[in-house]
């Protein structure tokens, strides 16, 4: 096998690791106590999610709806399933947050909601509050992606922008028993960040948002609406997210279920069984893409091959051309410059959730031959670079990895082999 070869099996033994079945099944089980099960989801891995509860609860789920980015779909039984928008939020999600909400609010004091949440949840439920309309907050999410936002910046707006996210959700249910289990695609696995932390505490603020705005450089192009209603929260003229010690919480249980640990475990066992040293740099790679790989090929050349450096996390990309692309295909077009000259070096960028970006791919590898091969298909790769289209670069040069929708979301895995 080759480096390339080496590096897709690796990938593939990592996404099997996060098979997000066995993890809902090891965390559900009948008990007596409870009228009825109603199941509520968001999120690119709610929909097997979803079919997991339904394995385990069977005719204990009264009723249940879940929404998914598009083509993340799965056959169920009892509950409902809708596909949505994303990374942008389009009609369909708003719909289908009503819809959450309004099962929500229905829910019965000796009900259990069982709310399953995956990346992807915070742009797949849209429930602008008043004065914001869909519109005016699908224009704020698209400046603080081409800004290079990080999730958690991005959902500290989100958050003061919605009637959903926030604990809001959780506030709907109150008094039910709400259980909420969480696949992270967040580096360090807060539930408040988890989909915008629709049952968990939240501890941003309105100044937290309008302070996310003005240090992204978006301030003064967002809409009047939604710097009206961050200012009027500022002010104390509308009521917070719920926090810490609210009673809405008293019932409720946040619970990761997996993260990027699966991924990266089984990405060093592979390697390993493969005939590499393996090196792992940690679960939290994050930086501007272009910058964190030129970082980690340098890294990768000093190791004595054959070697393979193992990291999860997620970079961002701070959006200056009109191409298209995605955090790991700037990554893996940046690796590729990078390795000009030195040892071989093969490198695999990708999303675990099979989507990098506005494409239909999850991310690329590409070695000491992608320059040649796209040059050659009449691409130039530093162009492509500066103008943020790594996809078109990568299409060219036969480097992009697609495995279609994933149904798990543990982040990003970056592997660097050295051969």
């Amino acid at each position: 096998m080759s480096a390339r070869e080496h590096a897709r099996a690796i990938w593939q033994a990592a996404l099997a690791a996060g098979d997000v079945s066995p993890l809902v099944r090891a965390h559900l089980h009948v008990e007596p106590g409870h009228a009825r099960v109603v199941v509520l989801g968001c999120g690119k891995a709610s929909g097997a999610m979803a079919r997991a509860a339904e394995d385990v609860l069977g005719d204990r789920i009264g009723e249940g709806f879940v929404v998914v980015k598009d083509g993340y779909t799965a056959p169920l039984r009892r509950i409902r399933l809708a596909e949505a928008g994303h990374p942008v939020p389009d009609a369909r999600g708003l719909a289908a947050t009503a819809r959450l909400l309004e099962l929500a609010a229905r829910a019965r004091e000796d009900d259990l909601v069982l709310v399953l949440v995956s990346g992807g949840g915070s742009a797949l439920t849209p429930a602008p509050a008043p004065p914001v309309t869909l519109e005016e907050k699908q224009h704020v999410t698209r400046l603080l992606l081409a800004a290079g936002a990080t999730i958690g910046e991005l959902n500290a707006v989100r958050k003061h922008l919605s009637r959903f996210k926030g604990g809001l959700l959780a506030r709907a249910a109150w008094p039910a028993t709400v259980v909420t289990l969480a696949l992270s695609d967040v580096i360090g696995d807060p539930v408040d960040v988890i989909a915008s932390g629709p049952t968990a505490p939240d501890p941003t603020t309105f100044a937290t948002a309008r302070e996310v705005l003005e240090r992204r450089g978006v301030r003064d192009r967002a809409p009047a609406s939604v710097r009206e209603r961050l200012d009027a929260g500022i002010r104390g003229e509308i009521e917070e997210t719920p926090k810490p010690g609210d009673r809405v919480f008293d019932r409720v249980r946040n619970l990761v279920i997996g993260n990027n640990a699966l991924i990266t475990d089984a990405a060093m066992a592979t390697a390993q069984r493969l005939g590499y040293r393996t090196h792992f740099l940690g679960r939290e790679v994050q930086g501007e893409a272009r910058e964190v790989a030129r970082e980690l090929v340098a890294r990768a050349r000093q190791l004595e091959p054959p070697a393979c450096l193992v990291a999860g996390g997620e970079t961002t990309v701070t959006v200056k051309g009109g191409g298209r692309g995605g955090r790991c295909q700037e990554f893996a077009l940046a690796a590729a410059l990078s390795m000009r000259s030195g040892g071989p070096v093969t490198v695999l960028a990708a999303g675990t959730d099979g989507t990098d970006g506005p494409t239909d791919a999850a991310g690329a590898i590409v070695d000491g031959g992608s320059l040649e091969r796209g040059r050659r298909a009449g691409v130039d790769p530093a162009r492509a670079l500066e103008d943020n289209d790594a996809h078109r670069f990568l299409r060219a040069s036969g480097d992009l990895l697609v495995s279609g929708p994933t149904n798990t979301n543990l982040l990003d895995l970056y592997l660097l082999l050295r051969s």
